[in-house]
């Protein structure tokens, strides 16, 4: 009988209890031993354990966060913490590790494989949807019908007050939960990083809505836009802070898009950021299905031996990528999203 570790890495999101339970029920049921790792990498080095029993994880599945914990602990940033990670796995005789995690965690992951023979399977979540080798992650789907229910609501308040309404919403250096909820909550405008829309177009736009005799106009904006002008001129994107391990937290573009149009236009223009309302809850069922199918395959691949792979999505088809090809480079919108946003709004 063999011990393997399981681990949630970087950003918490709904549906990573349901990828724990899964992996975890999946290596139970070939008679496998397993351990939760508390805290991400950062709890394998310091040996923080708790077991990963059928009790431990039951009635987990509909609640949101991680009952692992979770942290942006890279030990390659670490004097020595490669080194403390390694021999800590070693002494605690596990036989490999399923990591539930972002391009951080499982770019951890890849570089601890190739780089130091470590045996680690992948499984995708981030609300970004941003990894490459999958279609879809764990979690995109709850932040995306959270965002969506939030534009539905402020589409009633803008149109009561003749407002404009600018929603900003997370993803980083993509645009995946903006241009997904913007066309599903009707937004008249998406900006996004892939495609950065010249600010001088956008009031352009608003303006001939209000000409046309529609007083509102809602905005969806990803954090990761970069304020861009018709000459060509862009802004950096805004940075609130760098967290505790160097990597910087976005946010605030919403509020430079919102005085802009109030400059250009002499409208109304009200702020909403959502924030982290996207990561918490209970994830939707989609979700949790697809925690659950990524989880099973995970286990399925750790019991096998075949590290330096991750469980992934296309189509309808749970299969297995190598963590190289899922790391290599971030998964962009594709511009037929981006052009059916400018059309249907």
């Amino acid at each position: 009988m063999s011990i393997f570790g399981v681990l949630t890495g970087g950003g918490d999101c709904p549906g990573l209890n349901a990828a724990i339970r899964a992996a975890a029920r999946g290596l139970m049921a070939r008679d496998h031993d397993v351990v939760g790792i508390r805290d991400g990498w950062r709890g394998l080095a310091d040996a923080e354990m708790l077991p990963l029993t059928r009790r431990a994880v039951a009635g987990i599945l509909p609640r949101g966060g991680t009952i692992l914990g979770t942290s942006g602990y890279d030990p390659f940033r670490e004097e020595s913490g490669v080194q403390k990670l390694l021999d800590m796995s070693r002494s605690l005789g596990l036989e490999g590790v399923v990591a539930i995690g972002g391009e951080g965690t499982l770019g951890i992951a890849h570089r601890l494989h190739v780089e130091h023979g470590f045996p680690v399977v992948g499984v995708p979540k981030t609300i970004d949807n941003d990894l490459a080798g999958t279609d879809v992650t764990i979690g995109f789907d709850t932040a995306v019908h959270v965002c969506t229910d939030a534009i539905d609501r402020l589409h009633t308040t803008a149109e009561s007050h003749n407002r404009v309404m600018v929603i900003e919403v997370m993803g980083r250096n993509t645009g995946w939960i903006a241009a997904a909820s913007g066309i599903a909550g009707g937004a008249d405008v998406i900006l996004t990083p892939e495609a950065p829309a010249a600010i001088e177009d956008v009031c352009d736009h608003i303006r001939r809505r209000h000409d046309d005799g529609k007083d509102f106009s809602i905005v969806v904006v990803a954090e990761g836009y970069q304020l861009t002008r018709r000459s060509g001129e862009q802004d950096a994107a805004v940075v609130q802070d760098l967290d505790a391990y160097g990597y910087a937290r976005l946010g605030g573009i919403g509020r430079v898009v919102a005085d802009e149009i109030t400059r250009h236009t002499e409208f109304e223009t009200r702020v909403t950021v959502l924030g982290h309302v996207q990561r918490g809850g209970t994830p939707t069922a989609r979700d949790r299905l697809l925690a659950t199918r990524l989880g099973l395959k995970a286990a399925e691949l750790a019991a096998a031996g075949a590290w330096g792979r991750m469980a992934a999505v296309r189509g309808d088809e749970i299969l297995d990528v190598s963590l190289e090809e899922a790391t290599r480079a971030r998964r962009t919108v594709p511009r037929e999203w981006i052009d059916a946003g400018r059309i249907v709004a």
